[in-house]
């Protein structure tokens, strides 16, 4: 397994970000025009824009490559601890999240401020419910995904970090068919990712 590499942008905790956020918090009607260039994302092939892992409840670690690993997921990611209420294991059908940067960029302003949003990996695609339906694969880097049915959503952490109407601007129902708020994924080939790899969509019923 190779090692992931870290690079220097570390958040211990993000909770002391949220009392300097309001400043960068984006207004529905700024996100709204977004949506064009959301939209103009490519739908086949794309970047690998941002690899973000989480050691620990609100730490991130921003990280130049990164292993994902079809039984454990994103190496050192804590995914593998949790397990939901009424569950006996961690759900794999949100091993890990995948966000469309340009989303991220719209709501969140600042790169630097991406990793709050809690994604492992931030693409410079288009990762819609009519480009990408459930059961559609992804090669991310070496490795290949799996897009799951279960939806990704905003929470009260999300609208905390970024705001009511970022919160509201992914709940619409075009926010949703857009995943803005990103897409659950599961890791069906294991490999190396790093930033700036290429992101290809697969034919049906493609592995690699």
């Amino acid at each position: 397994m190779a090692e992931s590499a870290v690079l220097p942008t570390r958040f211990p905790s993000l909770y002391p970000l949220h009392a300097m956020a309001d400043q960068l918090m984006v207004d529905l009607g700024t996100l709204e025009e977004s949506l064009d260039d959301i939209r103009r994302a490519p739908a086949d092939l794309g970047t690998v824009e941002l690899v973000v892992r989480r050691p620990a409840d609100e730490q991130r670690e921003v990280l130049a490559q990164a292993w994902l690993d079809a039984e454990s997921g994103l190496g050192g990611d804590l995914w593998p601890t949790r397990i939901p209420k009424g569950m006996t294991s961690p759900d794999p059908e949100a091993q890990l999240t995948v966000a469309n940067a340009r989303a991220l960029a719209a709501f969140a302003v600042d790169r630097s401020r991406w990793p709050m949003a809690g994604d492992q990996l931030f693409v410079d695609f288009d990762i819609s419910e009519s480009n990408l339906p459930p059961g559609s694969r992804l090669q991310v880097g070496d490795a290949v995904l799996e897009f799951s049915a279960k939806p990704h959503t905003g929470c009260k952490k999300f609208s905390g970090r970024f705001g009511l109407d970022a919160l509201e601007f992914v709940s619409t129902p075009i926010g949703k068919e857009l995943r803005l708020r990103g897409a659950n994924c599961r890791v069906v080939v294991s490999g190396l990712v790093r930033v700036g790899d290429t992101v290809r969509k697969l034919p049906a019923g493609a592995s690699s």
